[in-house]
C-alpha cells in the first residue's frame, strides 16, 4: 500500500466571498483545489485559512504536514511572524512546499528564497500558453508538450528569484510575454515548487492540466524517509569515546 501524505492547503481567503471568485468556486479556492487532489486516494487532506485561528497553522498542523500548498494574494504581512518561521523551520526539515500564483510575494516564499520575489503582471485576461520544458521530471507526468489556459493573469518576466534548480514550465502570454511559471527548488531538506496560475477571478483550478501537476508535485514535494537529519555535536563513529 503507497504511503499516505498529509497536505494542508492554506488559503488567505480573502477573495473567496466575491462574485468574481464565487462563479468560478462556488466553494471557495481551497475546497476547489482539495476537490483535484483528492482524486488521489494517497492524500489526507487538511484546510487552512488566514481567518481561522493561527491562520489555520497550530503546531499540530505543521507538524503534521507532509506537503503544504500556499495561496495568499494581498494580506501577506498579516500572516505573523512566529507562525512563517515555523513553517519555513518545517521545510528545512524535510516538508515540501507548493507555493500558488501571487504567494510568490509571500513572506514563506521570500525567506526561502532571499530575494524580493518581484515581476510584471496585468490583470487583462490573457491567454496563456504553458510549455513543458522538462517532459522527464515527475511533475510532468501526464502532462502534454503544452496546453493553454484562456484567462489568466498576466506574469511577465523578469521574475527576480535565484536561478531554480530546475524549470519545469515556461508560459507565453496573448500579449507577448513569457515567464519561469513552474520552478523547483531546495533549502535544507524540504522541496518547493512554485506554480505560477491560480488568479481568483479565472477558472485556472478548474483545468485537468493544472490539478494534474498540483497532484504530481504532491508527490514530489513529500519528505523521503530519511530526509530528517540531526546537525551539531556529533559523536565519532570509530571511537565512541572520544568526546
Amino acid at each position: 500500500m503507497e504511503k499516505k501524505i498529509n497536505i494542508t492547503i492554506f488559503n488567505e481567503n480573502y477573495h473567496d466571498s466575491n462574485d468574481y471568485c464565487v462563479r468560478h468556486y462556488p466553494n471557495g479556492m481551497h475546497n476547489a483545489i482539495k476537490k483535484g487532489l483528492e482524486v488521489d486516494p494517497c492524500f489526507n487532506i487538511t484546510i487552512a485559512t488566514q481567518d481561522m485561528e493561527e491562520c489555520g497553522l497550530t503546531d499540530e498542523v505543521i507538524n503534521n504536514t507532509d506537503v503544504m500548498f500556499w495561496w495568499g494574494h494581498i494580506k501577506h504581512n498579516e500572516v505573523p511572524d512566529h507562525i512563517v518561521n515555523k513553517v519555513h523551520q518545517r521545510v528545512l526539515k524535510g516538508m515540501g512546499l507548493v507555493v500558488l500564483h501571487s504567494g510568490h510575494f509571500s513572506k514563506i516564499f521570500k525567506k526561502l528564497m532571499g530575494t524580493g520575489c518581484d515581476l510584471k503582471w496585468r490583470c487583462s485576461n490573457d491567454k496563456e500558453r504553458f510549455w513543458c520544458v522538462n517532459p522527464s521530471h515527475p511533475i510532468a507526468n501526464g502532462i502534454p508538450q503544452q496546453f493553454t489556459l484562456d484567462q489568466e493573469e498576466m506574469y511577465g518576466e523578469h521574475f527576480d528569484i535565484p536561478a531554480p534548480d530546475e524549470l519545469v514550465f515556461i508560459s507565453w502570454f496573448s500579449g507577448g510575454e513569457v515567464f519561469r511559471s513552474g520552478c523547483t527548488f531546495r533549502r535544507g531538506n524540504g522541496k518547493i515548487f512554485y506554480f505560477r496560475p491560480g488568479h481568483e477571478s479565472c477558472p485556472s483550478y478548474n483545468n485537468e492540466y493544472v490539478l494534474k501537476v498540483l497532484r504530481n508535485a504532491a508527490h514530489w514535494a513529500c519528505p523521503a524517509e530519511a530526509t530528517f537529519q540531526h546537525y551539531g555535536k556529533f559523536d565519532s563513529l570509530e571511537n565512541p569515546e572520544v568526546q
